[in-house]
């Protein structure tokens, strides 16, 4: 039995930053793996689950656009938190009017993507958690429309919608369907959480609107499929 599904996702704004814009927000050409696996995490995810992103299907044109926003300039320090864990009199607010600055984004508009993933066990379960008992449960939430916290495109004021692509469903027909491999260049793939959060990344190539994900490999070392 396979554990495999197919989810419709699409939103008027996308902006899945790029780690190496320090100053401005500038987002990838598409949709990144991990952001798709935080949406299906949004959906259904337990610690005896770990979901991994197979393909990823562009659908609509990749365009962008610039808007300039409020944000607040820093974050409340970590030190301060572990302060306030520990009982000790520490500020953790924020006064939004004293530390706004206007940031520039180069967002995407009108996008919409199919993305095929599946689950593996973590061994991290109990004996109740078996692979059909949580492969059902997504799925019975994927069609309803529930989720635990709603999915985001990039960024949390740009909320996600989606929908269960059926078995019995074709496959929507991508705008760059017929069209040569295109080099989308280097792409985030996922953090290892599990080794000291490194990132890794891997080489896009989007050939008929299609994207293959690579699997993840641990120890952060490039071999000869492109990816870290």
């Amino acid at each position: 039995m396979g554990f495999g599904i197919r989810l419709l996702i699409w939103g008027d704004y996308a902006c899945f930053t790029r780690p190496e814009m320090k100053a401005e927000r500038v987002s990838y050409d598409v949709i990144t793996p991990s952001a798709a696996r935080g949406i299906l995490e949004a959906i259904h995810w337990k610690p005896a689950i770990r979901w991994i992103i197979d393909r990823i299907h562009v659908l609509n044109p990749i365009r962008f656009d610039n808007v300039r926003r409020n944000e607040v300039g820093s974050k409340i320090p970590a030190g301060n938190i572990k302060k306030a864990m520990k009982g000790e009199p520490v500020i953790l607010c924020q006064n939004a009017a004293e530390d706004r600055q206007q940031r520039a984004t180069l967002l995407l508009r009108d996008v919409a993507y199919l993305i095929e993933a599946h689950f593996e066990m973590t061994g991290k379960g109990g004996v109740e958690d078996l692979p059909e008992k949580h492969y059902n449960i997504a799925l019975r939430r994927a069609r309803l429309g529930q989720c635990v916290h709603q999915p985001y495109l990039g960024c949390r004021e740009f909320p996600a919608k989606f929908r269960l692509l059926e078995d019995d469903e074709p496959l929507p027909r991508s705008v760059y369907c017929g069209e040569a491999e295109k080099d989308l260049g280097w792409m985030l793939l996922d953090i290892d959480y599990e080794n000291e959060m490194s990132p890794h990344f891997f080489r896009a190539q989007m050939k008929h609107g299609i994207i293959e994900v690579p699997p993840m490999k641990g120890g952060g070392q490039l071999d000869y499929q492109g990816f870290v």
